[in-house]
């Protein structure tokens, strides 16, 4: 694990004692995932500063640089909770080189520790083959006859073939293959975002989704509370380029027909406050393509909300 940068967690300071001017920067703890007290009822941020999956589905570098990128804007948000409520920062899997495949088993390990330590693991991607090792963790602590509910936001299935290797555009073919106690629903698909051979692939393997153009803040939530009904366990995971280009430039792939933030946002509200919901991930948000900071300031608002939504939720 490599450590936070110093100066990451900064920003300003209404107050020094009292802890209801506080920000998130003054209350977050560094910690080490060895430590099994560390994460204990905590929410717990995990950089995954990766792209070679981006490169390898020949999307647009730079989502490597997301996750200090996110923590500096989330550390200038309040912090809204009393002493008994945390929020921890274990650090950050590096993928080396090439070496994908690698990096995503460490994740995967370290998301395992979190939750078997009592921990919420929130990771901070990297492109969407985030998603992978956020998932082989899961899975490896819920054990592989748990019933798991894979909910994705975003504008393309990521069901690629990965017969030559794997990719930021395979993941979920790679999980569905393989697992069969593990279902997959995505929201806000873009009809010219994929292609008709990922349609028939989605059909095939009963894949549950709905497209962008058929959401709305309201219409969203029965669909989310019957998939989750039917599933021992949730894992939510976000990619950024589902939401409108106009809000969210900064990524791989912008969507001219993208979300609204407020839909996604209700959706994060809906499932991290969900009991049967373990772990976030946020992916593709990509630095070097933002306009004024725009797409890492709104992932950062979007990660609070998921921070928020599982300390005061139904936990």
């Amino acid at each position: 694990m490599k450590k936070v940068p110093e100066g990451i967690w900064s920003g300003r300071i209404d107050h020094h004692t009292n802890r209801s001017s506080f920000r998130i920067h003054q209350i977050i703890e560094l910690v080490e995932v060895e430590d099994s007290k560390s994460v204990n009822k905590a929410c717990a941020l995990i950089g995954f500063e990766s792209e070679e999956g981006v490169r390898r589905n020949k999307g647009q570098l730079g989502a490597a640089a997301a996750p200090n990128e996110l923590r500096k804007e989330l550390a200038k948000l309040p912090w809204m909770f009393s002493d008994d409520k945390r929020l921890v920062d274990i650090g950050t899997v590096e993928c080396i080189g090439s070496e994908l495949e690698q990096a995503q088993k460490n994740l995967g390990n370290v998301v395992s520790k979190v939750l078997t330590n009592n921990g919420t693991p929130i990771i901070l991607g990297g492109g969407h083959e985030t998603a992978f090792g956020h998932y082989s963790g899961v899975r490896k602590f819920i054990g592989s006859d748990a019933s798991l509910g894979i909910i994705n936001i975003d504008a393309h299935f990521d069901l690629r073939s990965y017969e030559e290797q794997t990719s930021s555009g395979t993941m979920f073919r790679q999980i569905l293959d393989t697992d069969s106690n593990s279902n997959y629903l995505v929201l806000g698909i873009q009809r010219y975002g994929n292609t008709k051979e990922l349609f028939d692939k989605a059909d095939e393997l009963r894949v549950e989704y709905v497209y962008e153009d058929q959401m709305t803040t309201g219409n969203t939530e029965s669909v989310l509370n019957n998939f989750i009904d039917k599933h021992d366990f949730i894992m939510l995971t976000l990619c950024t380029d589902v939401l409108n280009a106009a809000f969210a430039p900064g990524v791989s792939a912008p969507s001219p027909f993208g979300l609204d933030p407020k839909v996604v946002r209700a959706i994060i509200q809906t499932v991290a406050s969900n009991k049967k919901t373990l772990s976030f991930d946020i992916s593709e948000v990509n630095p070097i393509l933002d306009e004024n900071n725009r797409t890492v300031k709104l992932g950062a608002y979007l990660v609070n909300e998921a921070i928020t939504s599982f300390l005061g939720g139904n936990k």
